[in-house]
């Protein structure tokens, strides 16, 4: 069964290449702005089914090869805080600093937990009343709804030792700021499903409206992919602007009205700093003032002297899609998975990990 479900998938893929093939005469530029799809692209080889029409590009998909310096330089100063113990997703754990990383300070003797979800990190806080432990509030729309849970769980438990440094970020905000700049060429993006899946296709319109860009959100798979760069290339043969729903078995333009409520309740939008792209205005997250007992910006001394990017690294370039990893000096020199200078090596969603491991 499983090989007859491939079978069918790769007949279907091949009926999407050429009929891609066929409609497009545009030399257009998608991208796709989310980790997972820049994964899955360079997994299954969507580029070589493609055209030379269109190009793909990877935009600031990944969240935590968009965090911060500053904010893993605050993260570190959590760590070296006496008491303190600090719980993380496991990406998070090797991105660098201006001078450390969440690893060096473990090797230093700092308590550093890696966990699978913010309810992990509450249960080790319940679990460890003489500690403050500090949970890193890493994602986009996708991870926002559980931390907000878990902030409100533990208020109403009274588990006063959990706190949250929420460096969170909103996708939509970014697409602004990629086309208001002016110095990436994008004809159509490719959204994310699952971030979509929170937010719904409203999220999108400005982008449409303002820039006269399309957008197709998408699932993930091959087909899935595929179906959504055809139905960009469609819009963009025609002159269309609009948002479309490729990935309808989980997506509606609603979104998911329990998960924003949540959000709503224990998050407020805020200016928020983004590695490549700067301070975008309303593109974060900020924990309100009716739970700020468990926000770690109101419990710690978290100020950090201003940080630089490392001299030299494209990261911030790779995420605005103004440059490939390969044009990089350090790519496969001095940054690889096991080295890496900038967190978009680190990352298994980064795009320069991405072309380290599939790209020829």
């Amino acid at each position: 069964m499983k090989y007859m479900d491939e079978y069918r998938d790769g007949a279907v893929a091949k009926a999407l290449s050429q009929k891609i093939r066929e409609i497009s005469t545009k030399r257009v530029r998608l991208m796709e702005i989310c980790g997972t799809h820049t994964m899955a692209i360079f997994r299954h080889g969507i580029r070589s089914l493609l055209p030379e029409t269109i190009e793909l590009v990877s935009g600031p998909g990944c969240p935590v090869c968009v965090t911060a310096t500053e904010e893993i330089d605050r993260a570190v100063k959590l760590a070296r805080t006496k008491g303190v113990m600090v719980t993380t997703f496991g990406d998070m754990i090797r991105v660098p600093g201006s001078a450390s990383s969440l690893q060096m300070e473990q090797a230093e003797g700092a308590v550093v937990k890696m966990v699978y979800s913010t309810f992990d990190a509450l249960k080790i806080a319940s679990e460890n009343r003489g500690n403050e432990v500090v949970f890193l509030g890493i994602g986009f729309e996708t991870t926002a709804p559980t931390v907000a849970a878990a902030i409100e769980t533990a208020q109403a438990g009274g588990n006063n030792n959990f706190s949250v440094l929420s460096a969170h970020k909103l996708l939509p905000p970014a697409m602004d700021v990629l086309l208001s700049g002016g110095n990436v060429r994008v004809d159509g993006f490719i959204c994310p499903g699952h971030v979509t899946t929170i937010i719904g296709t409203a999220s999108y319109e400005n982008v449409v409206e303002q820039y006269h860009k399309p957008c197709v959100v998408t699932g993930f798979e091959p087909v899935d992919i595929l179906q959504g760069i055809l139905m960009l290339v469609q819009q963009i043969e025609s002159d269309r602007a609009e948002v479309e729903i490729q990935y309808a078995r989980a997506v509606s333009p609603e979104g998911n009205p329990g998960a924003l409520a949540i959000m709503e309740k224990v998050f407020e939008p805020c200016d928020a700093p983004w590695r490549g792209l700067g301070v975008i205005p309303g593109s974060g997250l900020a924990i309100r003032d009716s739970f700020a007992a468990f926000d770690a910006e109101n419990r710690f001394d978290l100020q950090v002297p201003a940080a630089k990017e490392p001299p030299g690294c494209l990261c911030a370039e790779v995420l605005q899609g103004a440059a490939t990893p390969p044009e990089c000096k350090f790519f496969r020199n001095a940054c690889t998975p096991a080295t890496p200078i900038g967190p978009c090596m680190v990352s298994s969603e980064g795009t320069c990990a991405a072309y380290f491991k599939y790209h020829d």
